[in-house]
């Protein structure tokens, strides 16, 4: 782990404990399974996981899905199984993020307007505290600590301490496939799939994050994602693999499947005159 990180980006006295914690995990996974050949997770993360055990477990979770063992956090299981599903299309690692994080008009005006094809209702900023796997991210990357949770959780003015074990740093730039398996609450299995990429644009901020790009995804933020009332995670797959993934919803018997529909073909629920 120490290794991987790189001297100076690393907390010395915390490295044996997420390392047993890591340990656990795989052995209880393998002790586990059974019959079956894979394993995802979706673990209980924040506030009752560093408060309990001293340390995030982001690092850790992180290190899981470059393995190929997916980890959605805030006990998210259609987040895990979706991940699982792009990790088996891409044979590479995936991510689950936040989606309600808006690229700032100032970023948008220094770094990509007139350099990228993009509006700034094209933009937004992917981010999760730390569960990013590190070959995913920028060569800064280090283990850091929550700040959220840090101002939320620690005494005011102290210094982090069982706050800390994210991963950070912001995600390298990439292709990307933006996607996600769920069922509503009738039961009722729904999905979207849409393929953009991460710009190379400096985020000024904390975390793992990004700054991702995928043509109207305005439109599609609105007429999709919220007005059919998915959750605030959408997994991540690092390859342009749209295709595939709408091949296998298909095949798990989806009827909905959306996707970021182009300007020239309103959303039903999209006003025509507008």
């Amino acid at each position: 782990m120490e290794a991987e990180m790189g001297e100076g980006r690393f907390y010395q006295e915390l490295s044996a404990r997420m390392a047993q914690f890591e340990l656990t995990l795989l052995d209880w996974a393998e002790n586990h399974k059974g019959a079956r050949e894979y394993v995802v997770f979706a673990d209980k993360c924040w506030p009752a996981f560093p408060e309990t055990f001293g340390f995030e477990p982001c690092y850790v979770n992180s290190r899981l899905a470059a393995r190929g063992i997916p980890v959605a956090c805030e006990v998210d299981i259609y987040g895990a199984l979706s991940e699982y599903i792009g990790a088996c299309i891409t044979g590479d690692a995936v991510t689950l993020l936040d989606i309600n994080n808006s690229v700032p008009k100032y970023i948008y005006d220094e770094d990509i307007k007139g350099k990228f094809d993009y509006k700034l209702t094209d933009t937004f900023m992917g981010f999760h505290c730390g569960n990013t796997p590190s070959c995913k991210m920028c060569s800064d990357r280090a283990i850091k600590y929550q700040l959220i949770q840090h101002r939320l959780l620690e005494p005011e003015g102290s210094e982090p301490d069982f706050t800390r074990g994210t991963l950070e740093a912001d995600i390298a730039p990439s292709d990307i496939t933006f996607y996600r398996l769920q069922c509503d609450s009738e039961g009722t299995l729904r999905a979207y799939v849409a393929e953009g990429e991460v710009l190379p644009v400096a985020t000024r901020s904390f975390g793992g994050i990004g700054v991702f790009a995928i043509p109207e995804m305005g439109r599609f933020y609105r007429h999709v994602l919220i007005q059919k009332r998915y959750p605030h995670h959408g997994a991540v797959a690092f390859a342009h693999c749209g295709k595939a993934l709408y091949e296998v919803f298909k095949y798990l018997g989806i009827g909905d499947i959306a996707f970021n529909q182009p300007a020239s073909l309103p959303y039903p629920t999209e006003n025509p005159f507008a």
